[in-house]
């Protein structure tokens, strides 16, 4: 019965041996339940997400089990190339029912089948994953589109593979599942292997600290664009509180005020995307968003996994100040772009 945590994943390194492989989803963690007609989508946060995806509830209806719980993913195809698009799955959260059920037509989901904790009157988390797995594929296999079910490999190689070209349809990296692990909820238990790279950002901004207003938050960062506007990527905010404080000090010389600043209020009129569109948070209409610009002369290197459209797609992580770069050359050519993969070719290997 609901709420279930799903089982975690730590991260590592590299891909591990002797594991079963599949892709990383990027899209919204659900467990799904169904009892006949009636159907619970629980998030990771064991939140309710069922009226968000009426067309998930239905195609839940026709494809799955009389009676079940199955773990996967909620994910959302792009309109505009052939990977995934969580910005537009975001935007799938919304508190009236009548933009519910527009975005439901406009931009449907899909669900992306993982992992089976019960069928029918079959208790399958004490199960190993290798059992749980080869019954999910029974269970999933009269089941069309938008259910589908993950692929995996046991090959080594072939995993290496799937890490380097699906990332070009919008996944987030392999998981790695031991074979003989049964399903434990909210443990860490299962592997996660995600892209690494660093890039050489702009900061034009900083936002204090939630508990401190003299001490770092997050820092805002930038990077050029082919017409030299300074577009907002993301943010970096992991530093001890006594090193917040400290580039709170720091920073404090290149305060400035928006009439000079690349994202002062004119730039939100010519449709750019900058901070001071976004200065309360649509998640929490009480949360200020806003931000302290500071003139766009540090540069900093950062560590981060993959871009979705203009932005990282996480927070990124500090790895060094970089006084020898001028921000000027802080441009998104330094980035790495993966090679355009089909999103449909992943859900069919």
């Amino acid at each position: 019965m609901p709420p279930v945590k799903p089982m975690l994943a730590k991260p590592v390194p590299e891909i591990p041996a002797g594991q079963s492989y599949e892709p990383k989803w990027d899209g919204f963690r659900s467990i799904i339940f169904r009892d006949g007609d009636e159907v619970e989508i629980g998030s990771r946060n064991e939140r309710p997400m069922t009226r968000y995806f009426p067309e998930v509830v239905e195609a839940v209806k026709a494809n799955l089990p009389q009676r079940c719980v199955i773990d996967g993913e909620i994910i959302l195809a792009s309109t505009q190339t052939q990977g995934l698009d969580f910005e537009a799955l975001q935007q799938r959260i919304h508190p009236a029912d009548s933009r519910v059920r527009l975005l439901a037509e406009q931009t449907p989901a899909s669900f992306v089948a993982f992992d089976l904790l019960a069928l029918d009157d079959t208790n399958f988390c004490g199960e190993p994953f290798a059992q749980r797995r080869a019954a999910l594929e029974k269970a999933l296999e009269p089941a069309k589109a938008p259910v589908h079910l993950t692929p995996t490999t046991r090959d080594l190689d072939t995993a290496h593979e799937w890490f380097k070209v699906f990332e070009g349809a919008g996944l987030d990296g392999l998981i790695a599942k031991p074979l003989d692990g049964n399903y434990q909820p909210d443990k860490r238990v299962m592997y996660k292997i995600k892209h690494e790279r660093t890039a050489d950002c702009v900061v034009a901004g900083y936002r204090t600290h939630k508990t401190d207003d003299h001490a770092i938050g997050s820092l805002l960062l930038g990077l050029y664009n082919d017409e030299g506007t300074l577009v907002s990527v993301g943010v970096v905010g992991a530093f001890p509180m006594a090193r917040r404080r400290e580039l709170y000090e720091e920073l404090q010389p290149l305060v400035t005020d928006f009439s000079d600043h690349p994202w002062d209020w004119a730039k939100q009129e010519q449709g750019f995307r900058t901070p001071r569109k976004s200065e309360t948070s649509r998640w929490n209409a009480g949360k200020d968003l806003s931000f302290t610009p500071l003139r766009p002369e540090r540069v900093v290197e950062v560590r981060y996994d993959y871009m979705e459209g203009v932005r990282f797609r996480h927070t990124t992580q500090f790895v060094r100040w970089r006084p020898d770069r001028d921000p000027r050359s802080c441009t998104f050519e330094q980035l790495e772009v993966p090679v355009r993969f089909d999103l449909a070719d992943v859900l069919g290997s």
